[in-house]
């Protein structure tokens, strides 16, 4: 096999599993419990569940968008009730996000949510096909955070 056709290999690799995961990303994100809150506001409303408190810019930097559209989606995860300011400990022109308990919730029931959606879709795969997918979760994480 030439270096050339190896490379259209991964190139054919990389545009089927580009579809499917986007496909997939689609279908898991459609199963919303609450659409008051947009993706963009779960995934910051995340982040602050995952990492802790976090300054705004911290924030922003993890959730790879500029600081001024994170100061709009946590100005709206705070009127929702979602997270909480509290003074930055060190420099008081900035301010540490936390997650409420309505927020904790919020979370929650999302995740439930989507992890239900998705386990009654495995349910019907074969066990090879189950232990493909155990396989693969690993290489799709180490491929999400690089």
């Amino acid at each position: 096999m030439s270096a050339q056709s190896a490379e259209m290999t991964t190139a054919e690799l990389a545009s089927s599993l580009r579809l499917s995961l986007l496909r997939a990303a689609r279908r898991i994100r459609s199963q919303r419990v609450n659409t008051t809150a947009t993706l963009s506001q779960l995934s910051a409303l995340a982040t602050v569940n995952k990492c802790g408190p976090l300054s705004a810019g911290e924030i922003a930097a993890v959730e790879r968008v500029q600081p001024p559209s994170m100061t709009k989606i946590l100005a709206a995860l705070e009127a929702s009730g979602w997270v909480a300011r509290a003074s930055h400990p060190d420099d008081r022109r900035q301010s540490i996000i936390s997650i409420t308990d309505a927020g904790r919730q919020l979370m929650a029931e999302e995740t439930r949510a989507r992890d239900e959606w998705l386990a009654e879709r495995l349910v019907d795969f074969s066990a090879e096909d189950i232990q493909k997918l155990r396989d693969a979760v690993g290489v799709l994480d180490r491929l999400g955070s690089e």
